[in-house]
C-alpha cells in the first residue's frame, strides 16, 4: 500500500492564535497531514475545529480530536482515534509536539496542593502518557526517513522556568524541570536504538500570540517563528542532532 503523508500530531492550541496552531498551520502547508489534540474547555473544541476545518479548506489535511483531560487514559484513546482515522501503514507519524502545559507565578506560602498537583498532571505525568503513545507509533514506521535517517521526532515546548527558579515559580519551576529532564532521558533512551530524535524547547520570553510579523511596538517571540524552528528540527539529520533548543527575542535580557 502506497504512503499518503506524513503524520504530525501536535497536543496543546490554547485560543488557536499560540505556538500549537501555528506549528500545526505550518506542518500542513510543508506536506504533513495533522492531528489536533485538545482539552474540551473554554470552548477550546470550537477552536479545535475551526482550525482543523481552516487547514482543510487551505488544501492541508487535518483531523480534531478533543480530550476530557489529559490524564492518561484520555490520551490512550486519543491515540487509538488518531490510529484509527490515520492507520500507520499510510500515514507514518514522523513528528509529534508536546505543546500543553499549566503556569502559575505564585507566592510559595499561598500555593495550595491542589495546585501543584495539577501542575505536575499537566507539565510531567501528562507529558509522559503522550510520548509513550508516540514513541510506540513512530516505532510502527516500517522504513527511516530519508532525510533525517531517523524514525521520528518528538518536541516538547519547555520554559526558562526549566532552567532556574524564581520567587514566585516554587511549584512551575520543578514541574517544568521534571518536562526537561524527561525529554533528556527520552533522548538519550532512544535516539541510539530507535532513531527517535527527542527536543526540548526552553522558551524564554513572552509569547505574543495572534500577531503575525511585527513586534516592534512589544517585543516578544512570534508563535509562527516558533514553529519555524520546531521545523527545522525534523529536518536535522541523525549525525547532528539538537536536544535543546533554546529561543527567544533580540531584545530578551538573559
Amino acid at each position: 500500500m502506497s504512503i499518503s503523508r506524513r503524520l504530525f500530531i501536535v497536543a496543546g492550541l490554547g485560543i488557536g492564535s499560540g505556538t500549537g496552531a501555528s506549528a500545526a498551520r505550518l506542518f500542513a502547508k510543508s506536506g504533513y497531514t495533522v492531528a489536533l489534540l485538545s482539552r474540551a474547555r473554554n470552548g477550546s473544541s470550537e477552536t479545535l475545529n475551526s482550525l482543523a476545518e481552516e487547514i482543510n479548506q487551505a488544501g492541508g489535511q487535518a483531523g480534531a480530536f478533543s480530550v476530557e483531560s489529559y490524564d492518561s487514559g484520555c490520551i490512550m484513546s486519543a491515540f487509538k482515534d488518531i490510529h484509527a482515522a490515520y492507520p500507520p501503514g499510510q500515514y507514518p507519524l514522523r513528528a509529534a509536539l508536546w505543546n500543553a502545559g499549566q503556569f502559575l507565578m505564585k507566592p510559595f506560602l499561598e500555593t495550595t496542593d491542589d495546585e501543584l498537583a495539577s501542575l505536575l498532571d499537566t507539565n510531567v505525568r501528562a507529558p509522559f502518557a503522550f510520548s509513550r503513545e508516540a514513541i510506540l507509533r513512530f516505532k510502527k514506521n516500517q522504513q527511516l526517513d530519508e532525510q533525517t535517517g531517523g524514525n521520528g521526532t518528538l518536541i516538547f515546548t519547555g520554559a526558562t522556568a526549566s532552567m532556574r527558579g524564581s520567587k514566585m515559580t516554587s511549584a512551575f519551576s520543578p514541574a517544568k524541570s521534571g518536562l526537561r529532564a524527561l525529554s533528556q532521558s527520552l533522548a538519550k533512551e532512544f535516539g541510539p536504538s530507535n532513531g527517535i530524535h527527542v527536543a526540548h524547547a526552553v522558551i524564554d520570553g513572552r509569547i505574543i500570540a495572534g500577531r503575525a510579523s511585527n513586534v516592534d511596538e512589544e517585543p516578544g517571540l512570534l508563535p509562527d517563528s516558533i514553529a519555524q524552528s520546531y521545523l527545522a528540527l525534523t529536518k536535522q539529520h541523525k549525525s547532528a542532532w539538537t536536544w535543546e533548543l533554546d529561543l527567544r527575542p533580540a531584545e530578551e535580557q538573559w
